[in-house]
């Protein structure tokens, strides 16, 4: 049985100091010219915390999910955004558990030392969206030696930052496999190369600085030994990653909540309107103590599901309620925040509404809040099958 997230008070420590050192002035700066934060990502990289989910053997420190979990938890706690490199503690758990010796020799320990970068994960199309099966980006297989891909994915956040994507691709059409499920792969790509001779990245300006792209495929060559596992098992692959993303997702959604929750709180103390701090007011009060019992809450659940994972046990409905409940509790602390500080909240200087902006992403990506809901629907309790 894991330990609790909380039992991390070393990890945590040093995640906040990290932080300290990345106040909102840099946040807000690299917010207004959506440039991405190489310095921040790169002192997380020298202190090894995106290297937590790592083996030892490959330079990582080899520690559990309730680890990483912390990291994430801390980093959005202190009004930083782990967004810029979350992927690159998920993505690689592919490579680790269904690439070949070569594959984990060859990059892990490059990604562990930050000499590669891990973080683009090429799955989403225009056309798809959440539909995963519907996708329509191929790899036609050429001889033994090599693969023609051709598409275009979208919402693929940070490739213009990754060294590596991990690319999930149809294989055999849909109309020749026996199992929906069957026809897609698993390509481990090297973009530095991939830039030179088929794939062209086109950047997305968005609400949030989340360096988003479409990516793009024109007759792109990959090696054969690009493919990560089995040929036609790509699903249930990436779907095997999906449990730890949804933990790690529900971590940041906590520690922006107690972001919320603390500021929330510190102004209420500080500001005075009527001769008195707007705090003492009970129309203030309840709805910052209403937050932190949701937030305490979810919490738990993403405890749960982090304590299953580690356990090896099952635990796709825990991570599920997980990431809805906290990304939920989340969005409440902000809209909370907002009204507490009232006009001053739209004020960049505060972080607030940066903050607000980037936490409602979380109700919609990496999974829309609805489908956490149809799958608890259908695979929970045993409801009729919506599409």
């Amino acid at each position: 049985m894991s330990e609790s997230i909380t039992a991390h008070p070393e990890i945590r420590e040093a995640v906040a100091r990290l932080c300290e050192r990345f106040p909102g002035e840099y946040w807000r700066k690299l917010d207004r010219e959506r440039a991405y934060p190489t310095e921040f990502v790169d002192t997380l990289t020298g202190s090894g915390f995106l290297a937590t989910l790592i083996p030892e053997a490959y330079g990582g420190s080899g520690l559990g999910i309730s680890a990483a979990a912390a990291v994430l938890e801390e980093i959005h706690r202190g009004g930083c955004n782990g967004a810029a490199c979350h992927a690159q503690m998920y993505t690689m758990g592919t490579v680790l558990r269904h690439g070949t010796d070569h594959q984990k020799q060859s990059y892990l320990p490059k990604i562990a030392c930050g000499e590669l970068r891990l973080q683009a994960f090429g799955v989403t199309e225009p056309g798809s969206g959440s539909n995963t099966l519907a996708l329509r980006t191929t790899a036609v297989k050429l001889g033994n030696e090599r693969y023609l891909v051709n598409g275009q994915k979208v919402w693929t956040s940070r490739a213009e930052h990754s060294d590596l994507m991990l690319l999930l691709a149809r294989t055999t059409p849909r109309e020749q496999v026996k199992k929906r499920t069957d026809g897609l792969s698993v390509f481990l790509v090297d973009m530095r190369e991939a830039l030179k001779t088929g794939m062209s990245i086109r950047p997305i300006r968005t609400m949030v600085n989340h360096s988003t792209t479409e990516v793009f495929f024109d007759n792109l060559e990959i090696p054969a030994d690009a493919l990560v596992g089995e040929e036609g098992k790509g699903f249930r692959y990436i779907l095997d990653g999906m449990n730890a993303e949804r933990i790690l997702i529900s971590s940041e959604c906590v520690g922006d909540a107690k972001w919320f929750i603390q500021r929330a709180s510190e102004y209420g103390r500080e500001r005075q309107v009527f001769d008195r701090p707007i705090g003492q007011n009970q129309g203030v009060q309840f709805p910052i103590a209403e937050a932190y019992a949701a937030n305490s809450a979810a919490a738990l659940m993403r405890d749960r599901a982090a304590e299953l994972f580690e356990a090896g046990a099952p635990c796709g409905e825990q991570a599920n309620l997980a990431k809805y409940l906290c990304s939920e509790a989340s969005w409440k602390a902000a809209d909370m925040c907002m009204q507490t500080f009232g006009g001053f909240a739209f004020a960049e200087e505060y972080d607030v509404e940066r903050k607000w902006r980037e936490a409602r992403l979380y109700r919609v990506a990496p999974v829309a809040n609805n489908l956490v809901l149809s799958f608890v629907a259908e695979h929970v309790l045993g409801l009729p099958r919506s599409y």
